[in-house]
């Protein structure tokens, strides 16, 4: 299991260069969030940053949401997985959005450890920003690259260019450009989505930190994509 621990620097931090950037964690509270209803403060603030341990009661849906709608913006903000809590067997993402499989058609797997988020985009989990441990590296966007109904160009522009992920337990910065139904993710100042077109993506929509996996009590144990996180610096601006 790899762990590190919460450094105490302020949650709201200082804005990207540029004008127009408007802060949505002020460091203190989750004002300007909607918690789950039911969570019972798994989802909190600690040392200046949002805390998430994957533990949310809400007995419906665990994510958490702003309480605006945001259509054109650039959002940029920080994450680290906390840790690894247990393995999960891993395929492996070719670059055309397809998984590696054997001379029989079977998906090859691997098991690596995992801790697994993600950023929702217009109030769509199907425009989902991946955060986990995949060979692939964060970026990835679930929805449309698994949707065999998309184009080929689609699936393959939701495949990371390059994975630009810190180790468990190091900082992570996004940057997350999204236009019309265009998407573009930095990771790390490197360009791992580049403008893929995302046929249907709502023109509006509010913006989650995702909840994913969860604890099992009876075991103790957690799932191998449980989202043991933590997010900081989140700022957005909107492109027109």
């Amino acid at each position: 299991m790899t762990q590190a621990h919460a450094t105490g620097s302020a949650g709201m931090g200082a804005p990207p260069e540029g004008p127009g950037w408007v802060s949505l964690f002020n460091g203190r509270d989750l004002s300007g969030w909607r918690l789950p209803e039911g969570d019972n403060g798994h989802w909190q603030v600690v040392a200046g940053v949002i805390d998430y341990d994957a533990r949310s009661e809400a007995p419906l849906e665990k994510h958490l949401w702003t309480l605006e709608e945001y259509g054109d913006v650039e959002l940029h903000l920080e994450w680290r997985l906390k840790e690894t809590p247990a393995e999960y067997p891993m395929p492996t993402i070719l670059p055309d959005g397809s998984l590696r499989k054997d001379a029989a058609g079977n998906v090859l797997t691997e098991n690596r450890p995992n801790a697994d988020s993600g950023i929702y985009l217009r109030g769509t989990s199907k425009a989902q920003i991946n955060i986990w441990c995949w060979p692939c590296g964060s970026g990835e966007i679930w929805g449309y690259r698994n949707d065999p109904t998309m184009a080929p160009e689609v699936r393959a522009g939701c495949v990371p260019r390059v994975a630009a992920d810190r180790p468990v337990g190091q900082w992570n910065a996004f940057r997350i450009r999204v236009w019309g139904e265009r998407v573009h993710v930095r990771l790390n100042d490197r360009t791992v989505i580049d403008d893929v077109v995302l046929p249907g993506l709502p023109r509006s929509g509010r913006i989650a930190l995702q909840h994913h996996g969860g604890f099992n009590a009876k075991t103790q144990t957690y799932s191998g994509a449980s989202s043991l996180i933590q997010f900081r610096n989140i700022h957005i601006r909107p492109l027109r």
